[in-house]
């Protein structure tokens, strides 16, 4: 198994001018809330599923995820795999995996381009990523737009740092932005691999909208809703909506 390497976390502190206009387009949430109030059984329920799903997902797409990788390896070099640490359960960082969709020296380019680029750093400040980011390589697009790159999270959740459905997993460098948004509700549960923010705009959301639908799934969680989440999640990655 080949090393893997680690992506930096680091962002653009957005000016208060972009701040203040995605702040006014979304509602806050109540400083009341303190997180997910699952009984036992649901908790215990949930976990069963994202193992079993976990387990059923990486065995029947191994196969994919051996010509992905070769397609990785023989497009550009460096690692297979990356790592980058997120923020779980409890404030618990941990090494969220996926395949490798940018070039090596990926961190050391973005520097230079938001640098030498002002719209392009009001854009990563904004959207915390670029929809036209030079650093991804040919094969990266491809996987990155139909999600193919995130299937290593499925060692994730089968570990117990993510579920199958749940809030976005954020970065360590994003908690200053989430204070005061609902963020003791959003870290209460494990982050996942799809939610509403999946089926619900992508990478289209700002991030404050993205805050908004993680507090609702939360507040609103149900065996239900997460099925009909996973179902809904099918459509969108197969159309490759709002990845970039």
């Amino acid at each position: 198994m080949e090393a893997i390497t680690q992506e930096s976390d680091s962002i653009v502190r957005p000016t208060q001018s972009f701040k203040s206009a995605a702040s006014s387009r979304v509602k806050r949430p109540s400083l009341a809330l303190w997180g997910a109030q699952l009984k036992f059984w649901q908790v215990v329920l949930k976990r069963t599923i994202d193992i079993l799903g976990a387990l059923f997902g990486l065995i029947l797409l191994l196969p994919v995820g051996l010509i992905v990788a070769l397609f990785i390896k023989l497009n550009s070099r460096g690692p297979l795999l990356y790592k980058q640490i997120r923020v779980g359960k409890g404030e618990r960082r941990f090494a969220m995996l996926k395949f490798r969709s940018m070039y090596a020296d990926a961190d050391v380019l973005l520097k230079e381009i938001l640098e030498a680029d002002p719209e392009l750093r009001e854009e990563y400040a904004r959207f915390h990523k670029l929809q036209n980011d030079p650093r991804i390589t040919s094969v990266g697009r491809v996987i990155r737009k139909y999600s193919i790159d995130e299937l290593p999270q499925l060692w994730n959740v089968f570990k117990g740092e993510m579920s199958l459905v749940g809030p976005r997993p954020y970065m360590p460098s994003e908690l200053y932005k989430m204070r005061g948004r609902g963020a003791r509700t959003i870290l209460s549960v494990r982050p996942g691999l799809t939610g509403l923010w999946q089926t619900g705009g992508r990478n289209k959301l700002l991030f404050y909208e993205r805050l908004e639908l993680d507090v609702e799934y939360v507040e609103k969680w149900s065996l239900l809703l997460d099925v009909r989440l996973l179902w809904r999640t099918i459509p969108v990655i197969l159309r490759g909506e709002g990845a970039s």
